[in-house]
């Protein structure tokens, strides 16, 4: 039998190549069975034998091949692709027309190389042992068998394994930014001609022209294609994977002067249609408009060279494939060009189709056909070039099922062919009636057959023991006993053992067996099912089946949508099949996602047949109709996986039993928490055992239980005293702002300890250079802060050592050391900023080698953007410093403590104690204790330092000029004047001599020092007012929108206002205690209790807002809960609208924050308000992320449970369901300003206070004439929630007296322009300690720049929102400003646009990084556009969406999708 050329060309490569060869009776055999086994051994592996234990055997050798056919077999090379693709391992796979079998190990392995002629395989095997040999990495080579008559020009035997020996070449950087090689083989030495209409992107030949890079592409014709690229992500372990497929390619081309390519380009240079192929093709014509792409290097996929080949003028692509039986309608190779089109960003983009490719020989004519098709067909039908897939490939007929739910019955087929078994097949319904799909009828349908299989194996041991049985038969049953669990093997010995017990008349028993001849093949039994039966295992049967211990798989999909997910009881958890399962503890668990990980749901289902008892394998496949496309499918999986809705993972106990890890995580959280599953009392717990295994802890005496720790603390603290004499020394240095740093030091400086070392901990600042000088071992932790700036406690330390390295001292001579930096590589997104990210640990590192000192671990950096943030980095770094130090084998048995959280403190509080008494009595310091700092929050007090004097008071050796801040809990910001002037005077005695306003209508004081906090919060109390739950976990003020000419409605909303703030209101007494000198009557014997809150309060700040409209001044949309007061026809309040789920805080460079707007739940009448917002917050109580602080707020626990499954969560604590929304108008979300007057005919004055702040400054002593306003006033005052005063109920007869005090102070003046009054900014510097940036202190000074652009495009009056912040926290709301700005350091800011005029929309960041004359630069030729082409009404945050600066934000997750600015507005890659 003669080989066909590809296939000896490559067999001969893998000779050369190799150490060893595994061969699996494929059409390699031939060749190996003519060969000698020198220089490699070749394996040769009967038919249906599995490799894998092969492979996993010859773990020694420097290369290793497998050659195979194409075929189902190589499934099972998937459950151990993990373990073999970090080994040098070349796959080899013939292919005929079909790639189906072999792209199944795509997604498992690092390399995916396609070969479509015998040339191209033979070059590919070279350049894939290479690859393999280099990398130690796992390379599946694909090649088309081909013709006879092809020919192949091949390397010398001698040449081989030099070429596999030699040094790797190292690629350096090419102009255009390419990774490219200089020397002889940077260039291909026999190019071929030009064809005329052939772009410079390659050949279809597969040889390479002038000019042409080692990965197929040349240089780019244009700037567009270079730059094209660069616009899609590339991760740093798949740019490793590329840069090394290049080398390898480079060394291959020196050898056979022919270059290989990632892909081929040919046809049309300026095309509108672009037809990708995977496949053997001989498409090497032209057509005008129609431009070919040839694909090599499957994975790691070349998407940005791809989307470089995709010409502006491109308005279709089709993805042709030679994959006749993918088990999903797209394949993932369409699916991955998909997801790289969504990075494109020339618009619009191009259309994308699949379809077929035909073997065979193809002409132009059959490119016509397909041409002219594919507009006429649905979008979702896949397309065919040339022949259509053969018969053979069609399944067995099925009953219907929905298009996409036959993705996984597909898979099935395809894994276990013939021997798959459906026990509940809806073929069954006819003849069984519609019980038949049931579990319970698939589990006794699959008992009856393994009973009656397990008589048919008592028959023939029976049989084999009769002394008349022939020889054959009995060697035939023999071999049956020793495989009937194997499916290819029983089945082949079916069909002989059934042919000689026909024919073998003399025993009696052989009629037994042969009446069972339908049990002789060994099947893989399935029940599918639906979620359905994961709502209630009891009727469902599910856990009969579980519980059964039968070898029963089964396969239960989830079709629901994510964002859609579970509208109907949100009790009720689809998870719970596969928690009870997995506690069972002897049945396999898995859980799949076909579009998130198809080679984890093929390994899953394959594992499950495997496992010799239940197995559950819930999948998921997100659909909301059969016609749903590819994307929607993919972007519902990717949503639900990311999010830990959907967690991948196997549970495979029967691993436990080999000492092996049974859990297998494969996504990267699991939402659902097993203990919570397990702790609960329902009837699945108690099925879990009939003798559940208690710990000892429960069940045993808890006395000696402590008296065991405390003997063990007592020994333990012997050896440290023991040991610590001549335990090698460790100082641990670190400089921190916001604490991460710091933690990261202490959790090192413990793992040290319990490693036996003796350990010192402090801050840099803390230590000297003389001291360090006398150091031996010294480890560094450092922060970023700012511009690259070391932090705080920090700073004096690096000017030190900057000081001694500028005289050339060598001091630290004696110093061995090693630095960990953290810091954010996406915080300075700009190239010319790049060199800020992790400065000062990189500083601090190359400053001590200066001096003198010694590595002993090389610089650690840990990075933000990686998926574990620092952590990433730090794992890798620690282990350095342990093997450093010699204590690396050291065991460490005790279990490290859990790192104390806000829910630690408020647990442990007492109900909000702690110690704050004790430490309002310490003298020896201005400051608190830090637990206690969290806790005073909830009595509305900040523990604060005046920021502006860190660096003085440091340099003179003594603590932070420490103070507080105290915010007033002031419902609707409403006040006396009698109140007015007891918050002026407190101001003076107690604080700075100045209050501020906030964005939450109260009054806010700094500088209130620790021996005056008791003595004012004493003086607010006796002004009727009171300071809890200002701040903290619980129900903050609750603000509403001051409309003075609305005055009964007003009254209205107001009192709505107070009742909701005083029935959310913490009860304990702890408040009254501390402050105001309130005891207990009964002391001790009566327990404080929190009815609405509990012991742990909320998972984080719970904001709410009533708006008024027209007017949407309180932002309603930012709050955590927003009411929406609406009226009936006789003006009065009829009820409200309710949404949910606002907020504004983010935290820089993490993308799991966002700010969102809240959603509209429905209508609720006055009196059904109060009830709905504790529902709601008890809701949020329950569900909110505990763990994380930064993703525990409202908004991000709806988008986690899904607005319709919180909303019905509401409604079932409520006991009634939301009306319908009801009509309503917003039309601007600033305060009116001047006089008006209202329904009862009173007076109103709005004056303008600048970012809140009320103080006396030259020319504008607001905090004096308010003062004096308030002594003869007789109405009211109301704070705004854009931080301004309106003063309110004025009768008729006194408005001339307050109109003389408003102009004697300049009060009065409102003519301002419509930037200032439309500004806003939160105080940052110097008191918050948050602040990154100044804002309350230079708004004013902008403001001052841009209103300038602002007349002189005649836009004085135009009210333009602009808000700035020091932090993204978000105190001024700023995220749904038209304009924001939020400080990332000193003098920088992030820049946002597109805010909604009445706060219905969000902004989105235009820039990550500028300072002011950037500001100005990009504000001014906005500024004189929009004067000039707005159109009428047209507000600036919808013009800047219009004119293409900015994409509009439709919802908080999708905040950071286009960030960046839009098209040529485009300045960064993000």
């Amino acid at each position: 039998m003669s080989l066909a050329p590809s296939v000896a060309a490559v067999a001969r490569v893998a000779h050369l190549s190799a150490d060893v060869v595994v061969d699996s009776h494929s059409v390699f055999s031939p060749y190996w069975k003519s060969r000698s086994h020198s220089p490699s051994s070749v394996v040769s592996l009967p038919r249906g034998a599995d490799p894998v234990s092969t492979l996993l055997r010859h773990e020694q050798a420097h290369l290793l091949c497998y050659t195979a056919s194409s075929s189902p077999a190589l499934t099972r090379l998937l459950p151990h692709l993990t373990d073999l693709s970090s080994r040098p391992l070349v796959i080899h796979i013939a292919a005929q027309d079909d790639l189906s079998d072999a792209l199944v190990l795509r997604a498992a392995v690092p390399y995916f190389i396609h070969s479509s002629t015998a040339q191209q395989a033979h070059d590919n095997a070279l350049l894939a042992a290479r690859l393999a040999r280099t990398e130690r990495k796992a390379v599946v080579h694909v090649f088309h068998v081909g013709e006879p008559g092809e020919t192949v020009v091949e390397v010398s035997d001698e040449k081989v394994r030099p070429f596999l020996l030699a040094e790797k070449r190292a690629l350096v950087s090419k102009p255009n930014g390419r990774p490219h090689s200089p020397g002889p083989g940077s260039r291909p030495h026999s190019p071929a001609p030009k064809r005329p209409h052939s772009p410079a992107l390659g050949h279809a030949n597969g040889h390479a022209r002038s000019g042409s890079d080692i990965n197929g592409l040349a240089r780019p014709a244009s700037p567009l294609l270079a730059a094209s690229s660069s616009s899609l992500p590339l991760d740093p372990a798949t740019a490793e994977l590329t840069q090394a497929y290049e080398a390898a390619a480079l060394s291959t081309l020196a050898l056979v002067r022919r270059s290989q390519r990632a892909l081929v380009q040919h046809g049309s240079l300026d095309p509108h249609t672009l037809i990708l192929t995977l496949g053997r093709t001989n498409l090497g014509f032209e057509i005008d408009g129609v431009c070919f792409l040839d694909l090599t290097l499957v994975s790691p996929l070349p998407a940005g060279r791809i989307l470089s080949a995709i010409r502006p003028s491109v308005r279709q692509v089709i993805v042709l494939e030679q994959v006749e039986k993918w088990p999903t309608k797209f394949t993932p190779l369409f699916l991955d060009i998909v997801s790289a089109l969504q990075h494109r960003e020339v618009e619009p983009r191009p259309d994308i189709r699949s379809g077929y490719l035909g073997a065979g020989t193809l002409q132009a004519a059959d490119v016509f056909k397909l041409l002219d098709h594919a507009p006429v067909s649905s979008p979702t039908d896949r397309l065919q070039l040339g022949h259509p897939p053969s018969a053979s490939s069609s399944t067995v007929e099925a009953p219907h099922v929905p298009r996409h739910e036959a993705s996984y019955t597909r898979i099935l087929t395809h894994l276990f062919g013939e021997r798959l078994q459906i026990a509940n097949s809806p073929s069954f319904v006819p003849s069984h009636g519609e019980l038949a799909t049931s579990p319970e009828f698939a589990l006794g349908r699959i008992r009856g057959e393994i009973e009656l299989r397990d008589e048919l194996v008592h028959g023939v041991r029976e049989l084999l023991q009769d002394a008349k049985l022939s020889p054959n038969l009995h060697s035939l049953l023999s071999q049956w006993i020793l495989s009937k669990d194997d499916g290819a093997k029983s089945r082949q010995l079916a069909q002989e053992i059934i042919q000689a017990l026909e024919s073998e008349t003399s025993v009696d028993a052989a009629s037994r067996v042969l009446a069972l001849r339908d049990y002789l093949p060994a099947y893989s039994r399935w029940i599918i099912g639906s979620d359905a039966w994961s709502y209630d295992l009891g009727s469902s049967g599910l856990h009969h089946a579980i519980a059964s211990g039968l070898n029963v798989n089964i396969l239960i999909l989830d079709t629901l949508p994510y964002t859609s997910r579970n509208s109907s009881d949100p009790t009720r958890r689809k998870h719970d099949v596969g928690l009870y399962a997995m506690n069972h503890g002897d049945v396999y668990v898995a859980s799949v996602a076909v579009y998130s990980s198809y080679a984890q749901a093929l390994q899953a289902l394959i594992e499950a047949e495997k496992f010799n008892g239940p197995s559950v394998v819930l999948a998921y496949l997100p659909y909301k109709s059969e016609e749903s496309p590819a994307l929607d499918l993919l972007k519902e999986t990717k949503l639900a996986v990311d999010s830990g809705y959907w967690p991948l993972y196997r549970w495979d106990p029967s691993k436990e039993a080999a000492g092996k890890e049974p859990f297998s995580l494969d996504s990267d959280a699991v939402k659902n928490d097993l203990q919570s599953f397990l702790d609960r009392q329902n009837h699945l717990s108690q099925l879990v055992r009939a003798k559940p295994l208690l710990p000892a802890e429960l069940v045993g005496s808890l006395g000696e239980t402590v008296k065991e720790a405390r003997k063990r603390k007592a020994e333990q603290s012997y050896a440290e005293l023991t040991t610590g004499l001549d335990s090698l020394p460790l100082l641990i240095l670190y400089a921190s702002d916001g604490g991460a740093a710091e933690k990261k030091a202490k959790r090192l400086a413990n793992r040290a300890k319990a490693r036996g070392l003796f350990v010192s901990l402090t801050t840099m600042d803390a230590s000297s250079q003389n001291a360090l000088s006398e150091e031996e071992h010294v480890v560094f932790v450092t922060s970023t802060a700012g511009q690259g700036e070391p932090p705080q406690n920090g700073r004096s330390f690096f000017k030190a050592l900057n000081a001694a390295a500028a005289k050339g001292d060598k001091i630290l001579g004696k110093l061995k050391y090693s630095v960990f930096g953290m810091g954010d590589s996406h915080y300075w997104p700009r190239p010319e900023d790049a060199h800020y990210y992790n400065k000062p640990g990189k500083d601090l590192d190359a400053r001590l080698l200066q001096l003198g000192g010694e590595r002993f671990a090389d610089l650690g950096l840990g990075d933000d953007q990686d998926a574990d943030g620092p952590e990433t980095g730090y794992k890798l770094w620690e282990p350095l410093v342990w093997k450093a130090l010699g204590v690396d084998t050291v065991e460490v048995l005790e279990a490290e403590p859990d790192p104390i959280t806000n829910e630690h403190i408020k647990a442990a509080s007492g109900y909000l104690r702690g110690t704050i008494a004790e430490g309002l009595s310490d003298t020896t310091t201005g400051a608190l204790a830090a637990s206690d700092t969290q806790l005073t929050k909830f009595h509305g007090i900040y523990q604060q330092d005046d920021r502006d004097i860190r660096d003085e008071r440091e340099a003179q050796g003594v603590e932070p000029a420490y103070a507080f801040m105290i915010r007033v809990r002031m419902p609707g910001g409403v006040c006396t004047p009698a109140q007015w002037l007891a918050i002026d005077q407190i101001a003076d005695e107690h604080g700075s001599g100045n209050f501020k306003i906030t964005t939450r209508q109260t009054f806010q004081f700094h500088g209130v020092i620790k021996k005056h906090l008791k003595l004012s919060i004493q003086a607010i109390n006796r002004a009727l007012l009171d300071t809890l739950a200002a701040c903290g976990d619980v129900n903050r003020n609750v603000i509403v929108s001051a409309v003075p000419s609305l005055s009964k409605l007003h009254a209205q909303v107001y009192d709505f206002a107070k009742g909701v703030s005083e029935h959310l209101l913490p009860r304990t007494t702890a408040y009254h205690e501390i402050w105001l000198d309130k005891k207990l009557v009964a002391g001790e014997a009566v327990k404080d209790y929190e009815p609405l809150y509990g012991e742990f309060y909320l998972p984080r700040k719970y904001k709410i807002a009533v708006a008024v409209p027209p007017t949407n001044d309180v932002d309603v949309f930012a709050n955590d809960v927003g009411f929406i007061a609406i009226v009936n026809d006789d003006g009065d309040l009829a009820g409200f609208n309710v949404t949910a789920g606002g907020g504004m805080g983010v935290t820089h460079g993490n993308k799991k924050t966002y700010p969102r707007t809240g959603s509209i739940l429905g209508f609720v009448t006055p009196d059904q308000g109060k009830l709905v917002a504790e529902k709601i917050m008890l809701v949020q109580r329950d569900n909110g992320n505990r763990t994380d602080r930064k993703n525990a707020r409202l908004k991000y626990t709806i988008d986690r449970m899904g607005l319709d499954v919180f909303k019905a969560a509401v409604e079932n604590l409520l006991g009634f369901n939301f009306q319908d929304a009801r009509p309503y108008t917003f039309d601007r979300n600033i305060d009116d300003f001047g006089w008006q007057i209202g329904q009862d005919g009173k007076h109103h004055f709005s004056c303008f206070i600048e970012n809140g702040r009320v103080q006396d400054e030259p020319e504008r002593d607001f905090k004096t004439a308010l003062r004096e306003i308030a002594k003869v006033h007789k109405g009211r005052f109301r704070l705004t929630a854009n931080q301004h005063l309106i003063i309110t109920d004025i009768a008729p007869e006194d408005v001339p007296q307050i109109k003389s005090l408003l102009a004697q102070y300049k009060l009065d003046n409102v003519n301002f322009t419509g930037l200032r009054l439309s500004s806003s900014a939160c105080v940052a510097f110097p008191t918050c300690g948050l602040a990154m940036a100044e804002s309350e202190r230079y708004l004013p000074i902008l403001i001052d720049k841009v209103e300038k652009i602002c007349e002189e495009n005649g836009l004085r009056n135009d009210s333009i929102v602009m808000r700035m912040t020091g932090c993204p926290n978000g105190c001024a709301r700023p995220y749904v400003a038209e304009v924001a700005f939020v400080g990332k350091a000193p003098g920088t800011y992030l820049m946002l646009l597109g805010g909604g005029y009445y706060g219905q929309r969000l902004n989105k960041i235009y820039r990550e990084s500028v300072s002011e004359p950037e500001i100005l630069a990009i504000l001014r030729p906005m500024i004189k556009r929009y004067a000039l082409e707005r159109h009428e009404g047209e507000r600036f945050g919808d013009f800047v969406i219009r004119a293409g600066y900015i994409a509009e934000t439709t919802e908080g997750q999708a905040w950071y999708d286009r960030m960046g600015g839009e098209g040529q507005y485009r300045e960064i890659a993000v």
